[in-house]
């Protein structure tokens, strides 16, 4: 093999001849610089390129981090909102208790005060109404309900605590309405003798009556005209089967002619009990009931008593 070698200086050409054997030595080099060259710009455009990369892989642990750190914060919010509706439960149910008592409490003063019982049934809502507003109306936000809630809690148990002082009051009065005489010692029956001077049914003389007469059937119930306590049960001269009561204020109430007693001293005995059978025990004439009021042991026309209700 020859190469033909020119020159633009000196106008000369001229060749050499190479062997196989030179041609290697100088292609091989040649080819390794080449090779050498191509492999190391790779090298530097890898380099150039492996910022990148980094990069992107830094980005996607920093979004992985957030999505983390998000989805606790929604657990932890959730747990939080948890424990609030949680509480609300339980305000609410001891709301309702008390409401529940607030409406036994009604009920009772109802009966008491004998008010109507269908103007004041507990068991129904109050009747209420209004415009419609709903294109004005706004959401109570969570705030402003507990803040309700409790306004309202606190007016239930005032509410509660007053109800509970007008029962007592009312209870009281009640009670010291039963323990005043009043009203008939008969469920049946009439007066036949009134307090004072009368003719006595035996002698015809005058004489002074310390009671009323109330005449009904034979072995009909006396009953008490208010509650106290037994302080005599037994004869006495000229009243027969006699039972005494011992009342508030002084009060003292005696039932003579009685023919079956049916209490015993030291019983506690309410309005409206009865305590004996109407009869003709002592000095009758008939079936009645000698009936008499003292006060501070003093005995005073029962006609008053006898008008009053029970």
């Amino acid at each position: 093999m020859k190469i033909i070698l020119l020159s633009r200086f000196c106008h000369k050409k001229g060749s050499r001849p190479l062997s196989p054997y030179k041609l290697a030595f100088t292609v091989i080099p040649l080819f390794g610089v080449l090779m050498g060259g191509a492999l190391w710009a790779g090298y530097q455009m890898g380099v150039s390129e492996q910022p990148s990369a980094v990069v992107v892989e830094t980005t996607a642990d920093a979004v992985h981090d957030l999505i983390l750190s998000q989805r606790e914060e929604i657990l932890d919010t959730k747990g939080r909102t948890q424990e609030h509706l949680d509480a609300l439960a339980l305000r609410l149910g001891q709301m309702q208790s008390h409401i529940l008592r607030i409406n036994a409490l009604g009920e009772r003063l109802a009966k008491l005060g004998k008010l109507d019982e269908d103007e004041f049934n507990f068991d129904e809502e109050p009747a209420r109404g209004g415009l419609d507003s709903s294109e004005t109306a706004q959401s109570v936000s969570l705030t402003d309900l507990v803040s309700e809630m409790e306004q309202l809690s606190l007016v239930i148990s005032d509410r509660e605590h007053k109800l509970n002082l007008l029962e007592g009051l009312i209870r009281n009065s009640r009670l010291a309405e039963e323990l005043v005489p009043s009203g008939r010692p008969v469920e049946k029956g009439w007066v036949s003798s009134g307090y004072g001077y009368r003719n006595d049914p035996f002698s015809g003389k005058k004489a002074f009556h310390r009671g009323v007469d109330v005449a009904g059937k034979k072995n009909s119930n006396v009953i008490a005209v208010a509650s106290g306590i037994v302080t005599w049960v037994g004869k006495k001269s000229g009243f027969g089967q006699l039972i005494e009561l011992a009342h508030s204020n002084g009060y003292v109430t005696r039932y003579g002619h009685n023919s079956t007693i049916l209490v015993k001293v030291g019983d506690l005995v309410t309005k409206g009990q009865p305590i004996a059978l109407m009869g003709s025990s002592g000095r009758s004439t008939g079936p009645h009931v000698h009936f008499e009021i003292a006060q501070n042991g003093k005995t005073i026309d029962p006609a008053k008593y006898l008008r009053k209700k029970r």
